[in-house]
């Protein structure tokens, strides 16, 4: 058996990298369908060769954290690429991505994208004080392009964000090679055209490996889960030093009396933008009932 990792899903079939340096084109064996499993981007496998380049993946090797839309696996960080310029991102997208990834053990990039269009003030305030690593950078001019290339040294990180913000653009900027298709912005939308239709992992000359993702969109009701509702709070990173020490025992941290996290934000040691993030999303996963999981 030779082990490796899928670079590349599509139409059913996976892309192997191998130690060898080779690309093994893959099926699945039908088992991980009746065991309902699927080998995802990111996946280190173990593949039966076939020869001429050909295997089938026999087995899926250990994740550590796996996403069901975008349909990838042991993340590093992920990637959020927002904007101040047209389309302007909704600080709930970030926030609803950002905590699914804590959720997962992932850790999460803000990248503020159109710097040369927008210098995104209010989006760069309110994520530096969460203690996110905030980043500005213009795919157009370059700028922040080396501090970028940093952070993703050394780490398996996925990009995602809403439509028509660039993530396509800065991979290019980042590498040329990537010769990714670029989309263009509606102005009467105020939103782009999506252009990332499936997830492929691509690596920097400085060992950094990435996967342009597609956008917001993809982060549907399947990771609003009772896993999630369970672990709200603590997916609020910064609301983590707050937790244990309000005044009543399983405090939603909606409206008691008595709760610490609730203070921080009168204080302002808490983003009021992020709070109420928090509230959305505490009211969409209230409804959700351990029994109607998906075993």
């Amino acid at each position: 058996m030779t082990e490796g990792r899928i670079d590349k899903a599509l139409s059913g079939f996976y892309y192997v990298a191998t130690a060898a340096g080779e690309t093994l084109t893959c099926r699945a064996r039908g088992k991980f369908r009746k065991e309902g499993l699927s080998p995802l981007v990111g996946d280190r496998v173990a593949v039966r060769e076939l020869g001429n380049g050909e295997g089938y993946v026999e087995e899926i090797l250990p994740r550590r954290n796996a996403f069901q839309r975008p349909a990838v696996a042991n993340i590093d960080q992920l990637v959020i690429v927002a904007s101040g310029a047209i389309p302007v991102t909704d600080p709930f997208l970030i926030d609803r991505t950002s905590a699914v990834a804590a959720l997962k053990d992932c850790g999460v990039v803000l990248l503020l994208n159109k710097h040369d269009l927008d210098p995104a003030e209010e989006l760069y305030r309110i994520y530096t004080a969460a203690g996110f690593p905030t980043l500005r950078v213009s795919a157009e001019t370059g700028e922040g392009m080396a501090e970028l290339e940093d952070l993703l040294s050394g780490k398996l990180s996925a990009f995602t964000g809403n439509s028509g913000v660039g993530k396509s653009s800065i991979l290019n900027r980042l590498d040329p090679r990537f010769a990714l298709k670029v989309g263009e912005v509606s102005q009467a939308l105020g939103r782009g055209r999506h252009t990332t239709r499936h997830v492929e992992l691509f690596r920097l000359p400085n060992g950094a490996e990435i996967m342009d993702t597609p956008g917001f969109s993809s982060f549907e009701a399947e990771e609003l889960n009772w896993e999630l509702k369970q672990h709200l709070p603590e997916t609020f990173l910064e609301f983590r030093p707050y937790l244990g020490q309000c005044r009543f025992v399983g405090c939603s941290h909606t409206k008691e009396k008595g709760c610490a996290v609730l203070e921080a934000v009168r204080h302002g040691e808490i983003q009021k933008s992020r709070h109420q993030s928090y509230l959305r999303l505490y009211e969409e996963l209230k409804p959700l009932k351990e029994w109607e999981q998906k075993k």
